[in-house]
């Protein structure tokens, strides 16, 4: 399974940002393919948090907008929503203390434990997720 985090969604969106293009085409070729994607919680919320906070530069939607978008996401049949299961705690716990999280990198931890129990593969721009054991991830953008 396909997880995108939210860096990637947020750059094929935004035009204003140097990775636009690869992330677009990434996201267009995903979202294209038959390969089960799995969008969690957090990112969905990142995205919709930051596409429509119009204090950052860079392209902004209106909520209705970032919303519609989503919406799309999940209109695609190989689309689900991400959520914990049963033992995340156990998983979350395992990935803030071996992965040594604090502040920001909480929700990293989180991303991670989620990704793992759905057998997934994180794809991310963020080189903060090789410290979580265990864990597969792919930087998307340094492939093109």
């Amino acid at each position: 399974m396909i997880v995108p985090d939210a860096n990637l969604l947020i750059y094929a969106y935004d035009a204003t940002c140097p990775d636009h293009a690869s992330a677009r085409a990434w996201l267009e070729d995903v979202f294209s393919s038959e390969e089960p994607v799995g969008i969690p919680w957090p990112a969905i919320s990142a995205f919709l948090r930051i596409q429509t906070d119009t204090r950052i530069r860079g392209d902004r939607f209106t909520m209705q907008e970032a919303v519609s978008i989503v919406d799309r996401w999940f209109e695609l049949p190989q689309v689900r929503s991400l959520a914990s299961g049963l033992r995340h705690w156990w998983q979350f716990r395992r990935m803030l203390i071996d992965g040594q999280a604090r502040g920001p990198l909480t929700t990293d931890a989180e991303l991670a434990a989620l990704t793992i129990e759905c057998g997934g593969i994180l794809y991310t721009n963020d080189r903060d997720f090789a410290r979580f054991p265990g864990l597969r991830w792919v930087n998307p953008l340094a492939e093109s």
